[in-house]
């Protein structure tokens, strides 16, 4: 069993006993220490938000950032090293501590929280709110809980921008992960977000090739 289907399995276990979102510190408590038993875990920050930052208007230095579902921190050091002001959670606090051993002398904020039940003092608080690979990997049943509260941490002219598995409204959303329609991801709008930018690419960097959907929100003055 390689690492992908031990999380899996792990996953649907929890699922089962109806604790899912506890699995998440289990996969982190359980690994030892070893990177390469968490899936998602590259040791380098998310391809699709680095050449993000590198096109016309990123956020300006000293703007506020969060990053949904840190991991082991990855994202949230190149944000940090771009000059911004990042806080970073996760719902394992093992994976806080273990962002923590690895930037001893970072400059993010590393905090473990809940995404369905977090800090009050973060709404519409972030010009820069990233998500990457956490709605996927929640039931359809969170979903709409997760969105609300990702959408409520978008600072009034701030941006919102997520990566995601996707796939088709009549393909099979068996998970976990558990790909996105773009209908799925039309709630942000829903929640007072407007859709600036959507694109619908195949991610030749995995194998094999994974569908994505890269979708980047705005709330307006006034939102």
């Amino acid at each position: 069993m390689n690492h992908r289907e031990r999380a899996r399995e792990l996953a649907l276990e929890y699922l089962r006993r109806g604790s899912f979102p506890e699995w998440f510190e289990a996969l982190y408590a359980s690994s030892g220490g070893n990177a390469d038993l968490i899936p998602w875990a590259d040791g380098r920050p998310n391809p699709c938000l680095v050449e993000w930052m590198t096109e016309p208007g990123p956020p300006a230095p000293g703007s506020r950032a969060l990053v949904v579902a840190c991991g082991l921190g990855d994202d949230a050091e190149f944000l940090a090293a771009r000059g911004l002001e990042v806080t970073a959670f996760d719902l394992s606090p093992s994976a806080i501590a273990w962002c923590r051993r690895r930037f001893p002398d970072t400059r993010v904020d590393y905090l473990a929280a809940d995404l369905l039940d977090p800090p009050p003092q973060w709404r519409r608080r972030f010009s820069l709110v990233f998500e990457a690979y956490t709605l996927q990997s929640l039931p359809p049943d969170m979903l709409e809980r997760a969105v609300a509260r990702i959408a409520d941490f978008v600072a009034t002219d701030g941006r919102l921008l997520v990566v995601t598995r996707a796939r088709e409204e009549n393909e099979a959303g068996d998970g976990p992960p558990w790909p996105l329609t773009r209908a799925a991801l039309h709630a942000f709008v829903a929640e007072g977000l407007r859709e600036v930018d959507f694109r619908d690419f195949l991610d030749r960097r995995e194998d094999p090739p994974v569908r994505r959907f890269l979708a980047l929100y705005e709330r307006c003055g006034g939102g």
